[in-house]
């Protein structure tokens, strides 16, 4: 049986997993209420990661490349990108998949091996876009620290904003 057929076979339990996994990541409390809240408006953080998780457990399983695992992890990603995360703590859950898989297909298919290089694929890119999303907010705060440095020496009358220049000293 190949890889992809035994992902099938197995898609409800290794997701059930992996969303267990990824969302014990989470302080206790959150964790909690990320897995026991079914509401997808009061709890749209589990929504989204679980249907970004299932997304890319049906990536694996039909061999997509990386823009759609890219496409899959992009919203989870940016969630973990906001909160005090480190990127390898954002990340890490891509790669609990490997031993998830392991333990659901138990012998069912031979060759791991691409299976597992696929995963660490997908694993790069969401580094990539981790570090794509902590850069754009690095950015932004540098902007908004910027603006309110110069709008306070506007306000206190040490430089005079023209229109055609920008701030002037």
């Amino acid at each position: 049986m190949s890889s992809a057929q035994a992902l099938a076979g197995k898609k409800t339990e290794i997701l059930k997993h992996w969303f267990q996994i990824t969302v014990e990541s989470y302080p206790a409390d959150t964790a909690r209420f990320l897995k026991n809240q079914p509401d997808p408006f009061a709890n749209p953080v589990g929504q989204t990661t679980y249907r970004s998780l299932e997304a890319l457990v049906d990536a694996l399983i039909a061999g997509s490349g990386r823009e759609a695992m890219m496409e899959a992890l992009d919203p989870v990603i940016r969630i973990r990108a906001v909160q005090a995360f480190t990127p390898s703590k954002a990340t890490a859950f891509v790669f609990s998949l490997k031993q998830i898989v392991r333990d659901c297909l138990s012998g069912e298919c031979g060759d791991m091996v691409p299976l597992d290089r696929r995963i660490d694929e997908m694993a790069m890119a969401a580094f990539d876009l981790f570090m794509g999303c902590r850069e754009k907010i690095y950015e932004l705060k540098a902007t908004e620290s910027r603006n309110q440095f110069f709008g306070s020496l506007k306000r206190a009358g040490l430089i005079a904003e023209t229109e055609a220049d920008g701030p002037g000293f």
